[in-house]
């Protein structure tokens, strides 16, 4: 639907500022190329269907984003806070969104796709990362009030945590991703 959002949460493409657990695996330079390779694969992709909208949203919030990567994108600056609180805000600007990260290298648009049908009959919808964590959340209008509440962030908890915020809504759930937090995850057979 048109009225659906797609929120790409993004860190400024700088060396030294982007996949630092990564970078101590593999170096500053390689996790940059990394990083921008990936953001450029998922807005190349997700970015130009027209089911949805796309909304770039940003850290740091105020700083020159290379066009390039991101040609009539809105983008929108997170904010304060820790990633529950940031996420929260992004998503509550919008009816239906669903926020995705931008490492996440099997993440495709019809994954995105997904996730808006889920909201169909859900909630709210997650992509389980294989960390415990999650590669994706969505909300639709009915959503959980303090869905973000003492999550436990990058750690084996956090999907664990934010469910247990659901309790009474419903929820769909869709396939199980890596995302790529480490060179090991970055190894690792897909």
């Amino acid at each position: 639907m048109k009225g659906d959002t797609l929120i790409v949460f993004a860190r400024a493409p700088r060396l030294g500022t982007v996949k630092r657990r990564l970078a101590a695996g593999i170096g500053a330079m390689a996790a940059l190329r990394f990083y921008r390779g990936q953001l450029g694969r998922l807005l190349r992709q997700a970015g130009r269907d027209r089911r949805w909208r796309v909304e770039l949203a940003v850290t740091p919030d105020r700083i020159r984003w290379p066009v390039r990567a991101s040609p009539g994108l809105p983008m929108r600056g997170q904010g304060g806070g820790d990633l529950g609180q940031r996420m929260g805000r992004a998503l509550g600007r919008h009816r239906r969104a669903v926020l995705v990260g931008c490492d996440i290298p099997g993440l495709g648009r019809a994954d995105v796709a997904a996730a808006f049908r889920a909201l169909g009959r859900a909630d709210a919808v997650f992509g389980p990362a294989e960390d415990g964590g999650y590669w994706l959340v969505g909300l639709g209008p009915r959503r959980p009030p303090a869905l973000f509440a003492g999550v436990r962030w990058s750690t084996e908890h956090a999907l664990a945590d934010t469910l247990a915020n659901c309790a009474g809504r419903r929820v769909a759930l869709l396939r199980r991703l890596r995302d790529v937090d480490t060179a090991a995850d970055l190894e690792a057979p897909k």
